[in-house]
């Protein structure tokens, strides 16, 4: 199973109890640590976690700057922990925009986990699910200019290979906490199939004890892709 997951309600959480949004970014990392230990237990094998969006760069630039450098805390504090739990990291999404010093923890963490095969971590980092698609169509671009590709040979497989994930596959289900009830830009390509669970409670209420519900609500679900056939989804 590859669930993606949707963390919102921080700031709402943390101002519902006359704290700062900070006080709730902090907590919801906790939650996300929480559901990493959880999940090989689970049969989840890959957990995408959308930590910063495209449109996250509208925020203040005080919060910016405090999510940037929790990101960086974790991966510098969680790098051997991570490698010794055999979780592979890979962040996805561009990093363009990236400060040189969040580029520096990426790859720390990607090069130390990169022989890891337990379960596989994925961090959406400047991540839209606009921007990767205009990314494939430009690098489909440059194969057909560059004489790699041919036009007939674009196909859905192909667009896969060189999608944000093409190591471990579309999810199966995508998580939203917060109440809100859209997809906000996550994973449009690979969405396509994905089961959808729209939950009432904030990110830094997502216990481990919730991701376990969710593994048994979508275990229990019936998938046929279109067709009449029932796919086992356990």
């Amino acid at each position: 199973m590859h669930f993606g997951i949707i963390m919102d309600g921080n700031g709402r959480w943390a101002a519902g109890k006359g704290m700062p949004r900070a006080y709730g970014h902090k907590v919801g990392v906790l939650r996300v640590e929480e559901c990493i230990r959880a999940a090989p237990a689970c049969g989840i094998k890959a957990l995408t976690f959308y930590a910063f969006s495209t449109e996250n760069w509208k925020r203040p630039q005080p919060e910016i700057e405090l999510l940037f450098q929790l990101l960086r805390h974790q991966v510098k504090k969680k790098s051997l922990e991570l490698k010794e739990a055999n979780v592979r990291v890979r962040f996805i999404g561009s990093r363009d925009r990236l400060s040189p010093q969040m580029v520096k923890s990426i790859n720390h963490i990607e090069n130390l986990t990169v022989n890891c095969d337990g379960l596989c971590l994925n961090i959406a980092m400047d991540y839209g699910g606009r921007d990767e698609i205009v990314r494939i169509v430009k690098t489909i671009s440059n194969d057909i200019s560059a004489g790699k590709l041919k036009a007939d040979e674009v196909s859905e497989t192909y667009l896969d290979c060189i999608s944000d994930l093409s190591h471990c596959g579309p999810p199966d289900l995508i998580i939203r906490t917060g109440g809100e009830k859209r997809l906000s830009n996550f994973l449009l390509w690979h969405s396509a199939y994905s089961e959808l669970s729209f939950v009432d409670i904030m990110w830094p209420e997502f216990t481990s004890k919730r991701l376990i519900e969710q593994v048994d609500l979508f275990t229990k679900k019936t998938r046929k892709y279109g067709s009449l056939d029932i796919v086992n989804v356990s």
